[in-house]
């Protein structure tokens, strides 16, 4: 286990595929009407800022979401190792939740039965027209099945970019395929978790500056709940 934390620990994932030959830097903050991941409602108005590096495929990310309205929101740090050759990607990430095992809610407690970290592997490939990706949860505080038992929680999304009218649109479908409580308090089997239509543009602010906004509708079948969000991203 201690092997496996100072692995996540010190590496990130991205999802962007980098052939470049010289280490390139990301420094963003997106700022987001309110926190909808995978399906679930994480939360209102929210402050996530993203660092990686990433050299010939291999990228290293660590990004977090910070409630800005209520105290009670979640609040998260992520760190991510991922590796993109062609269209194929694999990815390690290690989620850190402010909910969990761990009544006082420490960072580096590492426990298996008194954490709040969860591992999760991922890989996906990407065909151009559409990227499919699989997640599977194999360590920390997952959830568990229908026999109490650890779950590996999964989920699976596939991804559809467009352009239209001069935007550029995303459309995601998304699902739980087992049996968990860790999405949606509990889904008994395969169940849709995430229907989504996402449309982004950049405003022109000056000559050598803009800023990318965004607009998504964001469905859960499973819990008949749908919303929308509102974002921009900062960069530099």
């Amino acid at each position: 286990m201690k092997k496996i934390v100072l692995f996540a620990l010190g590496m990130a994932m991205s999802m962007t595929t980098f052939a470049q030959d010289e280490v390139e830097t990301t420094i963003s903050a997106d700022v987001v009407s309110s926190y909808i991941w995978r399906g679930q409602d994480l939360g209102r108005t929210a402050l996530q800022p993203t660092l990686g590096v990433a050299y010939k495929g291999l990228s290293l990310t660590a990004w977090g979401s910070y409630g800005l309205v209520d105290p009670l929101d979640t609040k998260e740090f992520d760190l991510t190792l991922a590796y993109t050759i062609g269209g194929l990607n694999i990815g390690v990430t290690d989620y850190w939740f402010n909910a969990g095992l761990d009544p006082q809610n420490r960072y580096f407690k590492y426990d298996a039965h008194s954490t709040n970290h969860v591992f999760e592997a991922n890989v996906g490939y990407d065909f151009g027209v559409a990227s499919v990706q699989w997640f599977t949860n194999f360590s920390g505080n997952d959830g568990v099945n229908k026999d109490g038992k650890r779950a590996y929680s999964s989920y699976f999304e596939a991804v559809v970019p467009f352009k239209l009218a001069s935007v550029d649109w995303t459309a995601t479908a998304g699902a739980v395929p087992f049996a968990t409580d860790f999405y949606n308090g509990w889904t008994s089997g395969f169940a849709v978790t995430n229907l989504s239509l996402k449309a982004t543009k950049d405003i022109k602010v000056t000559d050598s500056f803009s800023v990318p906004v965004f607009a998504q509708v964001a469905t859960n079948p499973c819990t008949q709940k749908a919303y929308l969000v509102f974002g921009l991203t900062l960069q530099p």
